[in-house]
């Protein structure tokens, strides 16, 4: 709006004094500018106030006497005595009237037929037919406004274009708007004036003269307006006018630049209003309102506005009219301005010296960046890629001039200056288009080789752990591999936008890395020699060390080039600590892969070294207060028990090295890197190649259990670490994930215990093992003491019972004398229950040479945790008076399920590791080439069926009563009958049994638990066990103790075939027995089907039935 160029607007003082009607700031206007507001300030001092105060009477005498002196007004008061209910009945009848004829009649009832021209007419006429006048113009541009659906279009008028007749024109304007609002409401004739010339200058009269509408009126007007105004006159004219509002109105200009991107609607108002509040800022080193609102809207999560205003970008590029005048372009301007503003420019002749001989030794160059403009040099860097990247500007020759020259600037050892060439680099990685010139490209070089000169030095100045040397090592690494959707990656995630980046546009880069900066050798060489993070965890974020090393070891460049990296691996194992960094186990994963896969087939030796097992338990040092050295399998048991008493602080002094997350990951290095060399050893066979596995003296050294009990309550903090060991150990270590265990680990860890702790006194912390050995050592004579000291016992936690194993565990052959109280046993017995939730492994081997008959004692024979795996049944071979003693029992039932466990997974893991024997060919083999594995697989499952099958009829031998037992029963009856008698009332012998009766019923009670367990989860051992037979005395245990025999029914053809009588008779026994147990109809069938396959033989009933008995 060019033509408003030459008229006074409504200054902000004047406004603002409006806005609060300050009529001491009012008496202070010049007259050209108290004109502009006369209408408003006669109507207020015409009109009967609403406010009765003293103090706005003594304001309006000082209104009327301003008024007093100025001429004007004596014509606003003459329009201000029309009758105006009359004017607006005209105004109505005009308005149907054109609505019945059509916007384009010339008929009006507002004003009659003119003899001159309007501006002629509005000269001589009076104060009503001015009035007249410009209401019936006013009413006929808003009629084709209306039915102009949205076209813009522009009207002639003289009244609102004769610069002599302005005022007059603008005070009837203000004064009809205020006593017409409902014909005229403010927003319509806001709108209607952009159709008018000079309208802007109306609006803000009019806005002025109404101060209250001025939030209104704008946001009507962006409402209404178009979503590109640059793109139409129309457009262009609502922006204009807006912009003389917010100029008049400062203070809101922001506020309206917020309805701008609310409504998304003339973006070129937006950044028009930016560049105005830009220019009225201070000067300072901050960043710009410019570059943060138009950051905003390209890197804000709407959107809707980034599209809307990315559209405005690219539309204003291909535009064929001046630029010069565009928004787009002062906004181009403005930024560059202020880009060229950080950029000191310095004549570097330390550059020249880096460079090549060939260079001009006159090369200027930007450099020195200032510390207090990096953060604003950041945030330029972000907003171009923002506006290259997003909105598809194409920069300048100029512009990408200025650009690189600022990325290439070298700023100050601080975090944002690390964050500064962070930037830089990925900007330069992402517009490479940016370096056109072969000096361009040198300087681009020299930058790149001081990047990694100076990485240490940021690194150490900064104190970032996040440098940009690991991103150089990353892209270098990503280059040599070709994985160049990484690199795109990587940048997008550093700027923090998702740009397109073509692939192609990385190939001259590509040369520069590969061939002139970051050989792959001296990649790999770089990667160690870099100092691992410290204290790592997934609160430290960016591109990080443990980065680049992944992406080698993934790529295999370390076994490629003879470079060993498992120092670094160990040493950064060593530095870490909650909450765990994702970045960990990934790369344990791929370093064990490139332990045991060779890089090539051709070089079967190119492998990484694994961690060594002194490494190993040197981690764990700090959990024991032993030197790992002095720890051999022999002394296995006593390293252990000195770690749990590190553990409480019992014996030892000693801080602990290393944290619970770097145990944590190294016992899964361990676990997995087993787990692997299994998966992996036919492959390794085929390769002549067999890598060294841990050996079972480090495994009993490591506290599992104790270890996933901490990981079980750091779940949150550990990440998928947790989830990961369990998996494993329930692959390899499924005697430690009983689930037995794990209800009892509940129950430990429970409020009871909590109440129990607070029962806890000082007498009870105070006894030592050596007091419990003096205790035990008085059984059976005196066992009060004893009792005392291990009901104390159960008020301590599960680590502080370990310093106290050893001596509970060895005198367990004490308390199968006669004489000892049942309370003794089930205490021991609790303690043993809670001792097995930190330690089962060690707390197994010490139970059962404690429990060897006393022959084995006295021969020190000490069975160890490989024996008991390779024959769990060991376990069964202790002392006779054991399967008698039902806390003892419990115990030993407990161990023998945890050793047929493992020795199933020592088994498989032995299959494994001597797979090689079936790749050897075998030349007299006339079963084929998969004979082997299949006969070598059924060998396993055959030992282990017979195995458990030992098992269970060990058992079952236990549940008879020996011959003392039956020697001692009341009458001839046998035992087992009268105990499963139901019948008839009880008798005074029965009632007076003795203890081991008692004791027999509990032990046959608990071993019907176990086998009931064994049963379901290994169906095949109940038809092994009844093909082998068993006494027939102990059929209506079975029956009525282990839920799970009725799995025989599914077998009962294939036993009725067999000709041995005994097995025959058998059967016909447990169905005798489940008959009277359980529903008659379930077994009817079955019994049916017997008896005609004994009558088809011709073999008597009581022939099998006496025969099995």
């Amino acid at each position: 709006m060019a033509e408003c160029s030459g008229l006074q607007f409504v200054s902000p003082y004047a406004f603002e004094a409006m806005q609060k009607v300050d009529v001491v700031r009012l008496a202070a206007l010049s007259d050209p500018e108290l004109r502009l507001l006369l209408p408003c300030l006669v109507r207020m001092a015409l009109c009967a106030p609403a406010d009765q105060s003293q103090s706005w009477a003594q304001d309006k005498k000082l209104i009327l006497r301003l008024l007093s002196g100025v001429e004007a007004v004596n014509s606003i008061v003459a329009l201000l005595s029309v009758d105006f209910h009359a004017l607006e009945q005209d105004a109505s009848k005009e308005q149907q009237l054109r609505h019945k004829l059509g916007g384009g009649s010339g008929e009006s009832i507002l004003v009659s037929q003119l003899q001159h021209g309007l501006t002629l007419e509005f000269e001589h006429s009076d104060s009503p037919r001015r009035l007249r006048l410009v209401l019936s113009e006013l009413l006929a541009i808003m009629n084709k406004v209306s039915e102009s659906n949205g076209e813009f279009f522009l009207k002639s008028s003289e009244l609102f274009e004769s610069p002599v007749y302005l005022e007059e024109a603008a005070d009837v304007l203000c004064i009809l708007q205020a006593e017409l609002p409902s014909l005229l409401p403010i927003v319509d004739v806001a709108e209607a004036l952009l159709h008018v010339k000079n309208g802007a200058w109306f609006l803000c009269l009019l806005v002025a003269n109404v101060p209250d509408s001025f939030n209104e009126v704008c946001r009507g007007l962006i409402k209404n307006g178009e979503r590109q105004d640059e793109e139409s006159v129309g457009g262009r004219r609502r922006t204009e006018a807006l912009r003389h509002l917010c100029k008049m109105n400062p203070s809101q200009a922001l506020r309206v630049r917020g309805m701008v991107v609310e409504e998304c609607h003339l973006p070129g108002l937006g950044v028009a209003l930016t560049l105005d509040h830009t220019k009225n800022e201070s000067p300072d080193d901050g960043v710009s309102d410019l570059v943060c609102f138009v950051s905003g809207l390209l890197l804000g999560t709407n959107a809707k506005v980034r599209t809307w205003f990315g559209t405005f970008i690219r539309n204003g590029q291909q535009r064929k009219r001046d630029n010069i005048s565009s928004v787009l372009w002062q906004m181009r301007r403005q930024l560059l301005l202020e880009l060229m503003g950080i950029l000191p420019t310095v004549r570097s002749t330390h550059i020249v010296e880096e460079a090549d001989v060939d260079m001009e030794p006159n090369v200027s160059v930007y450099s020195g960046l200032k510390e207090e403009h990096v953060v604003k040099a950041s945030a330029l860097l972000r907003l171009y890629c923002a506006l290259m990247g997003i909105a598809g500007l194409k920069p300048t020759d100029e512009e990408a001039e200025q650009l690189l020259q600022l990325m290439t600037s070298r700023p100050p050892a601080t975090p944002a200056g690390v964050r500064f060439v962070s930037l830089s680099f990925c900007m330069l990685l992402a517009f490479s288009t940016l370096v056109s010139t072969p000096e361009q490209e040198q300087l681009m070089v020299m930058w790149l080789s001081w990047m990694i000169k100076e990485e240490a030095y940021f690194e150490s100045i900064s104190g970032v752990s996040a440098s940009f040397g690991e991103m150089l090592l990353l892209v270098a690494m990503y280059f040599h591999s070709n994985q160049l959707s990484a690199i795109i990656d990587l940048v997008c995630s550093t700027l923090g936008m998702k740009i397109v980046i073509k692939p192609s546009s990385l190939s001259r880069m590509k040369t520069i890395f590969t061939q002139e900066i970051f050989t792959e050798q001296v990649v790999t060489a770089h990667a160690v020699r870099v100092p691992v993070t410290g204290n790592l965890s997934a609160n430290i974020t960016g591109f990080l060390p443990i980065h680049c090393i992944y992406q080698l070891l993934k790529s295999r460049s370390f076994t490629k080039h003879k470079v060993s990296i498992k120092d670094w691996i160990y040493r950064q194992l060593c530095e870490t600590t909650t909450p765990l960094h994702p970045q960990l186990l990934p790369l344990i994963d791929v370093y064990i892969n490139s332990i045991l896969t060779p890089a090539s087939k051709s070089n079967p030796e190119a492998t990484n070294q694994p961690v060594t097992e002194q490494e190993i338990l040197n981690v764990f040092q700090g959990l024991s207060g032993v030197n790992p050295n002095f720890c051999s399998q022999e002394s296995g048991m006593q390293h252990d028990l000195c770690m749990w008493f590190y553990v409480q602080g019992e014996n030892t002094r000693l801080t602990q090295r290393y944290s619970i997350t770097t145990q944590l990951l190294v016992l899964y290095y361990v676990l997995s890197y087993e787990e692997a060399l299994l998966a992996n050893t036919k492959i390794l066979a085929a390769m002549q190649k067999k890598p060294k596995s841990y050996s079972s003296a480090l495994m009993d050294q490591i506290p599992i259990k104790y270890l996933i009990r901490q990981a079980q309550g750091l779940q949150q903090e550990l990440g998928g670490l947790h989830s990961a060991l369990l998996r494993l150990l329930a692959t390899n270590y499924p005697h430690l994930c009983i689930v037995e265990d794990w209800i009892c680990e509940e129950q430990i860890t429970g409020t009871d215990v909590l109440l129990r702790r607070m029962l806890l006194t000082n007498i009870a912390k105070n006894h030592s093992p050596k007091q419990l050995q003096e205790a035990f050592s008085m059984l059976p004579g005196n066992h009060t003491q004893l009792m005392q000291i291990l009901e104390h016992l159960t008020l301590l936690s599960a680590g502080e019972l370990i310093p106290y194993a050893e001596v509970l565990t060895s005198n367990m052959n004490r308390l199968l004398n006669a004489g000892v109280p049942r309370r003794i046993l089930q205490t021991v017995n609790k303690l043993w229950m809670v001792l097995n939730t930190v330690m089962p492994r060690r707390l197994w081997v010490m139970t059962v040479n404690a429990l060897q008959p006393s022959v084995k004692i006295v021969r020190q024979q000490k069975y160890t945790q490989n024996d008991l795996m390779i024959d769990p049944l060991i376990v069964l071979r202790c002392d006779q008076r054991v399967h008698r003693s039902p806390p003892l029992m419990d115990i030993t039932l407990h161990m023998l399920n945890g050793y047929l466990l493992a020795s199933k997974a020592y088994l498989n893991s032995h299959l494994k590791e001597t797979a090689e024997q079936d790749i050897r060919p075998s030349q007299n083999n006339a079963m084929g080439p998969e004979a082997p594995e299949v006969t070598r697989e059924e060998l396993k499952n055959a030992l282990l069926a017979a195995q458990d099958s030992a098992a269970v009829q060990i058992l079952l031998e236990i549940c008879l009563p020996t011959e003392e037992e039956k020697a001692q029963s009341s009458n001839t009856h046998s035992l087992l009958k009268s105990v499963h008698s139901t019948t008839g009332p009880k008798s005074p012998e029965l009632e007076e049994e003795d203890s081991l009766l008692c004791n027999l019923r509990e032990v046959q009670c608990l071993i019907c638990c176990l086998l009931h367990q064994m049963y379901i989860a290994d169906p095949n051992i109940v038809k092994l066990v009844h093909f082998q037979g068993y006494p027939c005395e102990l059929l209506a245990l079975t029956v009525a103790g282990i839920p799970s025999m009725h799995i025989c029914l599914d077998f009962i053809p294939e036993l009725i075939a067999q000709p041995e009588l005994e097995k025959q008779g058998i059967l016909l026994l447990f169905l005798e027995a489940s008959l009277e147990k359980d529903d008659r109809r379930k077994f009817l069938n079955q019994f049916k089907f017997l008896l005609c396959q004994l009558s088809y033989q011709f073999v008597p009933w009581s022939n099998c039935r006496n025969k099995a008995c």
